[in-house]
């Protein structure tokens, strides 16, 4: 196992940071995730960049990364650096799960889906749908060392992180305050690397981060649950930890998470009008209030009247 430094602090400049999927245009959810990463950069001063997170081939739609790019330009919202692309990074992934590799912190899995659901439920675990399993350690050697080139790029395989006994992880998050997660009990040994050879969100946003020097990480609370995996890795590899703020989800008729896969609407910047209405709505999600309603409001007068107005106290007020 590593032996881990102190991490430190990120670096005084503020650098925050959007990362969509390219699954399909830009809907409620996302611009007012956009909105708060946006603001919050605004409001310290700091730099704001755009990273598309299209790792997931299967699930990306050519095309929707420069749709995004143009509802979010139509929004005002303009970033600092020119933006990145996950699928550019593959070799900073392959030297991250390499190092992981070097530490003897890794080890292939063959598990399916539905075998560690059947390992859970011949312990009397029944997991809820659509809530994550917690891996019951099948696959987990007793003793685990580094795999060579030709036994790590398998694609027959996924490349699971061995986690230490009672691992737990306390962060503070900007709005939300403390908050603690047992790994052991609340996630398991977690996937780096699929079956299919594609990277996962939680290795490749770490890689990622420490790259563009992100200092805080502003995102919905959907994400919250993935957060101490994120700094538990991290930490193994010696990376500095960003400081978190999650903001409140929007929410569809039944109470279920605004999302592509339940079919959300895109939102409608065809218009400067157009834009400044979704923005207004993303806005009163965040907890802003009294910002300039006029029809010869422009989108540039209204978002800095909104980053005069931001405040984190209010995000859940």
């Amino acid at each position: 196992m590593p032996n881990f430094k102190n991490p430190s602090p990120p670096a005084d400049a503020y650098c925050g940071r959007f990362a969509p999927s390219p699954t399909g245009p830009l809907h409620a959810g996302s611009l007012v995730a956009a909105l708060g990463s946006w603001l919050d950069a605004r409001k310290n001063q700091g730099k704001w960049l755009l990273r598309i997170e299209d790792l997931d081939a299967p699930r990306c739609i050519s095309g929707a990364d420069q749709e995004i790019l143009r509802q979010l330009l139509a929004c005002g919202l303009t970033w600092d650096e020119e933006p990145t692309w996950q699928s550019k990074q593959q070799e900073r992934y392959k030297k991250a799960l390499e190092r992981l590799n070097q530490l003897q912190i890794v080890y292939p899995c063959t598990c399916s889906r539905q075998g560690i659901a059947n390992a859970l439920e011949a312990r009397g675990v029944i997991t809820p749908r659509n809530q994550e399993m917690v891996y019951p350690g099948t696959c987990r050697p007793h003793q685990i060392g580094a795999y060579n080139e030709v036994e790590r790029s398998s694609t027959e395989v996924a490349w699971r992180l061995a986690l230490p006994p009672e691992l737990t992880i306390h962060f503070e998050d900007l709005v939300l305050g403390k908050q603690t997660q047992d790994l052991n009990r609340e996630v398991g040994d977690f996937v780096l690397q699929r079956r299919d050879g594609i990277f996962t969100y939680q290795l490749a946003v770490v890689v990622d981060d420490a790259q563009q020097k992100i200092t805080h990480i502003v995102r919905g609370a959907d994400l919250l649950n993935n957060t101490a995996r994120q700094i538990y890795l991290q930490r193994v590899l010696e990376y500095e930890t960003p400081n978190y703020l999650h903001l409140p989800l929007v929410l569809d008729d039944h109470g279920a998470k605004l999302s592509k896969q339940t079919l959300a609407s895109a939102i409608h910047t065809e218009n400067a009008q157009q834009a400044l209405q979704e923005l207004r709505k993303a806005a009163r999600y965040l907890g802003l209030r009294n910002l300039p309603d006029g029809k010869e409001t422009s989108i540039a007068q209204w978002l800095l009247a909104a980053t005069r107005a931001w405040d984190r106290k209010i995000i859940f007020s």
